[in-house]
């Protein structure tokens, strides 16, 4: 497990960015953390990383926001206003979770997975790596923010 300190929106970003330019084909990053704790600004740089260029924004009422034209498509779900596994599979996520054909990041990761592993969870197998990540926020500005990485 890795622990990162992040001081600002701009360095929590930067972390994201980074991310982005390591990005290989068939990630899913599952994000967890409370309500503002940074999960989006995460996924700002992370789409930044990758080269796109369009406004990055919460998909919490749209459940799903796709963007091309960097170097990987990025998907983006927000699954907080979906409460079970059952409901996540039903609204026709399973193929964006289980075979992302470039990368995807879903924001409240444990509403499909529950307490489970996503390579795991349901039967299904994530074809690429895993990566689980926790966003606390610690103060202010400041964020922690724990991942670990598997493959399947």
């Amino acid at each position: 497990m890795v622990t990162l300190i992040s001081n600002s929106a701009e360095e929590t970003e930067a972390i994201g960015e980074r991310w982005g330019r390591e990005a290989r084909p068939g990630w899913l990053i599952g994000l967890s953390g409370d309500l503002g704790a940074g999960k989006t600004q995460l996924v700002r740089g992370l789409a930044w990383g990758l080269g796109v260029r369009d406004r990055v924004h919460s998909p919490t009422f749209a459940l799903v926001h796709e963007y091309a034209g960097g170097r990987l498509p990025l998907t983006h779900l927000d699954l907080y206003r979906l409460e079970t596994p059952a409901q996540v599979m039903s609204a026709g996520l399973e193929e964006d979770l289980l075979k992302p054909p470039g990368v995807v990041v879903v924001e409240w990761i444990e509403r499909w997975t529950g307490n489970a592993d996503p390579a795991l969870a349901r039967g299904g197998v994530v074809h690429g790596r895993y990566r689980q990540v926790r966003i606390e926020q610690v103060e202010e500005a400041v964020r922690r923010i724990v991942y670990e990485d598997t493959c399947a």
